[in-house]
């Protein structure tokens, strides 16, 4: 009797120390939201946005206060989360000489390298279904498509709302709120193919849903990984007939609160499908909001700066994080973390190694996000284009180049840097490198260790 317990008690504690994956691998599902500010969600701090859905997560999970994405704007953004790498390193970065874009635009023909591992690709691995759906922006030609990098399908957009126009629109009517269907000519596509154009902007949300709700339901029997990557709040504003006047903030806020409603849906559908205990969800922006589109952007709140700058309001975004039973309820998190420590978390999750043969910029999540270690990520680098604007090193911050993104005025160097605390500073205004000699020489110090050992990556754009 003695033997039969002492057995049961090591096998009960052999079970405490296993991974997680060690039954099954747990599905992973990221959500994307394209130009969502720090302060548009009501769990974040929005007066008026309604956002009970992605509240409940947050209460029900964890909520980042100091998460960022690697980039201020969305196609380098997207690729940094897709391969746990600096947009700098794969050649997604754009260059900042004169009349040099950011971002992936239709008569470009290169994009995210085959030879990168995303996450997805990785995933495959370990026998995950893979499915993207909405905005892609990493590649528009066929070879470069979702399909081409570990997806088995794909169901969005090649880019940006507003990137096919049609001729002859009013002058900026991206940012008008008074939008109509007949402006814009979007493609829709499943896999390589075009199945709608031009595409019903206004039901763009429902129908990304349903196809989310879809392939749920179709691989409830087997792990995957669902990158759900919408194209709202991004402009031009659209939203279905059920969120038309449904929001105090207007239509910017209709097109959030409809994002929130398909939170709640994918949820809906985890817990129908007995399948809540058992995925891990991340929510989070590309970049910040485009302040430069006055009532059709978003709210940075305390934050300064938006979409297209390096101050924080155009890298710091919502993180939320849920795994229930898994990840602790209700937590704060103000650790640093960033979109690009998704893709070691979800190789993590799945039992998956790491690639060896290249520099990877992400780190493990995971001991931070079941309450049982601390963040791996000590620093921050914020690029533009190809070059490097500040670093953030605990709580401080310096800025190289500062620069009030789609302004008109040219960037701004400065030598010495500008500091920050932003502890008791996040909104950027009171620079204290006068007084801290020495926090700015540490990050200087991260600064040059960083250029010694960047490789930069051939630019596909």
């Amino acid at each position: 009797m003695l033997k039969h317990s002492i057995l049961l008690i090591l096998l009960c504690t052999a079970n405490l120390s296993a991974p997680l994956y060690a039954a099954k691998p747990p599905n992973i599902i990221i959500i994307l939201a394209d130009d969502l500010g720090y302060g548009d969600l009501s769990c974040y701090g929005h007066p008026t946005i309604r956002t009970p859905n992605l509240d409940r997560m947050a209460a029900e999970g964890m909520r980042f206060t100091d998460f960022y994405v690697a980039a201020c704007v969305c196609t380098p953004s997207r690729a940094a989360l897709m391969t746990g790498r600096l947009p700098i390193r794969i050649g997604m970065a754009g260059l900042s000489a004169p009349g040099h874009r950011d971002v992936l635009v239709p008569k470009d023909t290169g994009g995210l390298p085959l030879e990168e591992t995303t996450i997805a690709s990785a995933l495959k691995t370990k026998g995950y279904a893979t499915q993207c759906i909405g905005k892609w922006h990493l590649g528009h030609t066929p070879q470069l498509l979702p399909t081409h990098h570990g997806f088995d399908s794909f169901y969005g957009l090649r880019w940006s709302v507003d990137q096919e126009p049609n001729k002859g629109i009013p002058k900026n009517a991206s940012a008008r709120l008074d939008q109509k269907l007949e402006w814009w000519n979007d493609a829709l596509l499943r896999d390589d193919k075009i199945i709608e154009q031009p595409t019903d902007l206004s039901t763009l949300t429902r129908r990304y849903t349903a196809e989310a709700i879809h392939f749920i339901e179709a691989n409830k029997g087997r792990p995957f990984f669902l990158y759900f990557a919408h194209s709202y709040p991004h402009v031009p504003l659209f939203r279905s007939k059920d969120f038309e006047q449904h929001s105090l903030r207007g239509l910017y806020g209709d097109v959030v609160e409809e994002l929130d409603w398909s939170v709640g849906q994918v949820f809906a559908t985890l817990k129908k499908e007995g399948l809540d205990q058992n995925t891990f969800v991340f929510f989070t922006s590309d970049n910040g909001p485009w302040l430069t589109k006055d009532l059709a952007g978003g709210s940075a709140g305390p934050l300064r700066g938006g979409k297209g700058s390096t101050w924080e309001g155009g890298m710091r975004e919502p993180g939320i994080a849920r795994w229930p039973g898994k990840i602790p309820a209700g937590v704060v998190m103000h650790e640093l973390a960033c979109s690009m420590d998704l893709f070691n978390t979800c190789l993590a999750l799945a039992g998956v190694a790491v690639p060896k043969d290249r520099v990877m910029d992400g780190v493990d999540m995971t001991p931070m996000l079941l309450g049982n270690g601390h963040s791996a990520r000590e620093v921050m680098f914020y690029y533009r284009k190809d070059q490097l604007y500040a670093v953030r090193k605990g709580h401080y911050k310096a800025h190289l180049v500062t620069y009030d993104g789609y302004s008109p005025q040219p960037p701004v160097e400065h030598d010495p840097p500008i500091l920050y605390d932003l502890n008791s500073d996040p909104s950027e205004r009171f620079d204290i490198a006068g007084e801290q000699a020495e926090a700015v020489a540490d990050i200087m110090r991260e600064v040059e260790k960083h250029k010694r050992e960047l490789v930069v990556g051939k630019p596909q754009f």
